[in-house]
């Protein structure tokens, strides 16, 4: 037991934010198997609100870097403050998003506030956004257990998402993950996680 928890600690230190991909494909079973794994993850009332859009189609992703793109740059040149304009100076990021076309395969995760009878009828879904978190995180780690590297996008505003992406009325986007391999002489920012001392209180 101890062994297992080891390693997987020391795979999940290495797990690193990558933001230049390379277009060398992936294999697709292995993503689907993250997927599914994601998909065991504890939900309220076992409604499991969550949906994985699996994007690889060339076109579809230049078209959805390009709205994506103008909301960023909006988003940078008026909507954020200068406060959060600061926090992100470490990771050197700006309105560019060559990822989304970039990486061979874009995973978006939609939430479902709530369901849809067969009638039309709505079903609520509690603790949406607690599940859909908690899928996203086990999406990560079985991406990163698999040798994929992963870079959580959240664009916003996100509506443009499910437009582009033909989704129905119940859902909303919550997150988007392009997912592949790392450029050649991709590099990632120096940055150090807190230690358990700061991050565990006992009692």
């Amino acid at each position: 037991m101890r062994r297992r928890s080891e390693a997987f600690l020391e795979e999940s230190r290495r797990r690193r934010t990558v933001r230049a991909f390379s277009a060398e494909p992936v294999p697709l079973d292995v993503v689907e198997n993250a997927i599914a794994a994601a998909g065991t993850a504890p939900s309220g009332a076992n409604q499991q609100p969550w949906t994985f859009v699996l994007v690889t189609d060339p076109e579809l992703k230049r078209r959805l870097r390009e709205a994506a793109e103008g909301e960023e740059r909006r988003s940078y040149e008026g909507r954020m403050s200068d406060e959060w304009l600061d926090a992100l100076v470490p990771l050197g990021t700006d309105w560019h998003k060559p990822h989304l076309e970039d990486a061979p395969v874009v995973i978006v995760v939609f939430e479902q506030p709530y369901g849809l009878q067969p009638d039309g009828s709505k079903v609520k879904h509690y603790y949406v956004r607690e599940s859909v978190g908690i899928a996203v995180g086990l999406l990560l780690a079985s991406l990163n257990a698999a040798g994929l590297a992963t870079l959580t996008h959240t664009p916003s505003p996100m509506g443009f998402l499910s437009t582009l992406l033909e989704r129905p009325v119940n859902e909303r986007a919550d997150v988007v993950v392009p997912v592949g391999y790392p450029a050649a002489g991709a590099t990632v920012p120096d940055l150090e996680r807190k230690p358990l001392a700061e991050i565990m209180v006992r009692r």
